[in-house]
């Protein structure tokens, strides 16, 4: 071999490093996590996936709390009485599902794991979180006043904190649009715009003096979804679906179109079958609107407790209580319900109730643990699913409620 040939196959053999190289570096490169906040102003945070959860659950323990939870949702639920669906995961994996009844009585559709189901309050969960997504991504400031982001806000104490926690002093919107009709026609659907020009021209006092006391109030959560418009300068639908639905692949979770699919998705009923129809209330987003099932959710559980979901300060903030005005173990953070017992134990949940739909989040911290209950026929029995907290943890509901 000539000195020629021996050149070109060094030169060859050099590329072909130069080149591992670079693709090795550039697959580095595209794994670093990039904060939040040193995003570029015009790409979106972004929740990420919690995968490969340990350790692996063993199939003894998936038998074992399989029948327990089953004894529990034959006795809470008897008779097939759910219309429903139902999940108990531990660290991300599925223990227990069920999925019962009709989506749509009238054609006999029936429920299944793909079927979305309004979400009710629990929706709270869900924008609260693209609140934090931004915040963590410096876009918003938990502490600057509402007024700084929607100049119509007519109430000028009010902080995207308070908004958040509920300690705003507002008044419910649907208090104060349903019987003046020099306020609100009831036969026009109302906007979340629709809100925020009525309490800027209508003089629509306050509930209560701003930062005062917790009262729970879906006017706060109307808001907030106005700010994640005008922060993203996109409609709340492709916000969600941005940050939240599209990279966690919930591919079942939707905020409602109203006006193109209002008759396409699943209607609820009350506790006797009869269907409950559509209201002047029923555009309004951020405090409800979102459709979902109970693996999705699981999904969007799972990722709040990824080490990339917030910083830690803020994730600190996220669970503290601030409903502290006197003394209980019942409070609220910053778009999670909590109770906080004397022995230290912890209990975040969220419930929600609109129309017949009726949901329950419950994220057990300490054991990884998720339970999810929706259905759509009128039934508190929905909420009762916070004692099967005791089959995994010290939680002080009593033990017999579910045997």
């Amino acid at each position: 071999m000539n000195l020629t040939k021996k050149a070109i196959i060094l030169n060859i053999l050099f590329l072909n490093l130069l080149v591992g190289s670079c693709k090795n570096e550039i697959k580095h490169v595209e794994k670093a996590e990039i904060k939040d906040a040193d995003l570029p102003k015009n790409v979106l945070p972004k929740m990420k996936p919690l995968v490969n959860e340990k350790p692996k659950l063993t199939a003894s323990y998936i038998a074992e709390k399989h029948k327990e939870i089953d004894s529990f949702y034959n006795k809470n639920w008897p008779n097939n009485s759910m219309n429903g669906s139902f999940l108990v995961a531990k660290n991300g994996q599925i223990i227990y599902e069920k999925y019962e009844g009709y989506a749509n009585l009238r054609d006999k559709t029936p429920i299944t794991a793909d079927t979305p189901i309004h979400i009710a309050s629990v929706s709270k969960v869900l924008t609260a979180t693209a609140v934090l997504k931004l915040v963590n991504a410096k876009r918003i400031d938990l502490d600057k006043k509402v007024t700084d982001y929607l100049k119509e806000f007519p109430y000028p104490e009010v902080t995207v904190r308070m908004l958040l926690d509920h300690r705003s002093g507002m008044r419910n919107y649907a208090y104060f649009t349903d019987r003046d009709k020099t306020v609100w026609d009831r036969h026009n659907t109302l906007t979340n715009q629709d809100i925020l020009t009525i309490m800027g021209t209508k003089n629509i006092g306050l509930e209560q003096k701003t930062g005062t006391r917790f009262a729970y109030c879906n006017t706060n959560y109307a808001m907030l979804a106005l700010i994640i418009e005008k922060v993203t300068q996109k409609s709340y639908r492709d916000a969600m679906a941005e940050i939240i639905f599209k990279p966690l692949g919930m591919t079942h979770t939707f905020v409602l179109d109203f006006d193109k699919d209002k008759h396409n998705v699943a209607p609820s009923y009350k506790a006797n079958r009869v269907e409950i129809g559509i209201d002047y209330l029923d555009k309004i987003y951020g405090d409800k609107n979102i459709y979902s099932t109970p693996r999705d959710l699981l999904k969007f559980d799972r990722a709040r407790n990824s080490p990339s979901f917030l910083e830690p300060d803020l994730l600190a903030q996220v669970y503290t209580g601030y409903s502290n005005e006197r003394k209980g173990t019942r409070n609220y953070g910053l778009g999670i319900r909590m109770i906080n017992w004397e022995n230290g134990k912890n209990f975040y949940y969220h419930n929600g109730w609109w129309h017949g739909f009726t949901s329950s989040y419950i994220p057990l911290k300490d054991e990884n643990v998720t339970i999810i209950a929706l259905s759509n026929k009128f039934n508190r029995s929905t909420y009762a699913v916070r004692k099967v907290s005791v089959l995994f943890g010290d939680y002080p509901f009593k033990v017999k409620d579910i045997e």
